[in-house]
């Protein structure tokens, strides 16, 4: 009996000290969050105040406000960005903002010609059900729109398919793996595991097809619809064909972190891991970790359209990189834990600088200056956008949630 005591005072010593060593890696504090979710509470009621009621903000350029529809890819992040915030500061005002918009929102779940359908439903409904629990408003609309998105599933290629313009056959981007996370919350909700196992499947291919050996991502595989046989390996928002487009990159380690969380399946834990230290340990990562728009930014011709802007910064990316590295550090042991952890804290604080955050009142009302949406195409350079700030904010009410010993992200 003396035995057992001991070695159960033991574990209970070591398990109280090794809560005492994840509080203590906490260097941001409390009070530096919560002020910068206050101040970008204050600078989206701004936002919301020129926002007309049935569009969403896109972006600030050039002294204008530029809005767009419900069918854009970008029309979840807005109300999103809200719901975290009033999660994050506790300001009614602001959930009642977020409902607003998502009445104009809804129709989307009938959409079937995206695959952008969990950028726009889940960042929006997923986060209102979660919030207010009210499965009579939202449940339908998230389980409406999962069956929109799993019906550009196919078996040949096995992956969902992203465009269905252009001259591609069937084009698939890495943007894709963030979509995935609104499938399997729809296991969650239903219990049927149709929805993850197109998840699972799309996550798998995606590895097979879309790495380097380096661990960096093409930005668009096109396959061939009938046999599922790689036909290209492209870009349409990086550099070149085999360079690595920063946001890119985010969006893989995001998608494959957020597969383990999923599945637990250890190959999306490693890879995740292979694609931060591809990120982490790049030559052309500045100081401060907001990337360039594109890692291989150097190898531009001079005689190329982007080179004069080839140094521009993409914070969209480094918000993406937070988020993620948050999340990673959680199921990563060791001093690569230690590394990703410490490099997202480094990220909100650089974000939360003046360099990136703007002034109150400034910058249309978007929270995050200099992101970068497609340089090659001359479109959304060097401006704010709304995807940029809902993962600023999603890091900063995650590292909240940590600071009061909750869990780092809540599923439905």
């Amino acid at each position: 009996m003396r035995l057992y005591t001991f070695f159960l005072l033991a574990a209970l010593c070591f398990i109280q000290t090794t809560e005492a060593q994840n509080t203590s890696k906490l260097t941001l504090s409390k009070d530096f969050i919560e002020q910068q979710l206050q101040e970008a509470s204050h600078q989206i009621k701004y936002l919301a105040s020129v926002t007309p009621e049935d569009k969403f903000p896109k972006t600030f350029e050039n002294g204008q406000q530029k809005f767009s529809n419900s069918d854009w890819w970008c029309s979840g992040f807005y109300p999103g960005t809200l719901l975290y915030l009033y999660e994050g500061a506790g300001d009614q005002g602001l959930l009642d903002l977020a409902q607003q918009k998502l009445k104009h929102l809804e129709k989307e779940k009938h959409n079937t010609g995206t695959h952008d359908l969990g950028f726009m439903l889940y960042c929006s409904f997923g986060n209102a059900l979660r919030l207010t629990g009210d499965s009579a408003a939202y449940k339908e609309v998230l389980l409406t729109g999962a069956n929109s998105l799993a019906s550009r599933y196919h078996d040949k290629p096995k992956v969902i398919k992203s465009w269905s313009w252009g001259s591609w056959n069937y084009a698939v981007i890495i943007d894709n793996m963030m979509n995935l996370e609104f499938l399997t919350q729809a296991s969650h909700i239903t219990g049927n595991p149709q929805y993850r196992k197109i998840a699972e499947t799309h996550a798998n291919t995606t590895i097979k097809n879309h790495f380097r050996e380096d661990f960096s991502s093409y930005h668009v595989i096109d396959y061939d619809e009938h046999t599922g046989k790689v036909l290209a390996k492209k870009t349409h928002q990086g550099a070149f064909d085999e360079s690595a487009w920063s946001r890119g990159q985010g969006w893989a380690l995001y998608g494959y972190t957020m597969m383990y969380r999923e599945t637990k399946k250890k190959a999306y834990l490693r890879q995740a891991q292979k694609i931060a230290d591809y990120i982490l340990s790049h030559p052309n990562l500045p100081a401060d970790l907001v990337p360039y728009w594109d890692f291989d930014k150097d190898k531009i011709s001079t005689d190329s359209k982007t080179y004069e802007q080839r140094d521009l910064r993409d914070v969209s990316a480094a918000a993406l990189y937070a988020s993620a590295l948050l999340e990673l550090a959680q199921y990563t042991k060791g001093t690569k834990s230690t590394t990703y952890f410490s490099k997202a804290e480094q990220l909100i604080q650089n974000l939360s600088s003046p360099t990136y955050k703007a002034a109150q009142g400034e910058n249309g009302g978007y929270i995050l200056k200099h992101s970068v949406g497609a340089l090659p195409l001359n479109s959304e350079v060097d401006v704010p956008l709304t995807y940029a700030d809902y993962y600023y904010i999603e890091a900063l009410v995650r590292y909240k949630r940590l600071l009061e010993g909750d869990v780092l992200v809540k599923g439905l």
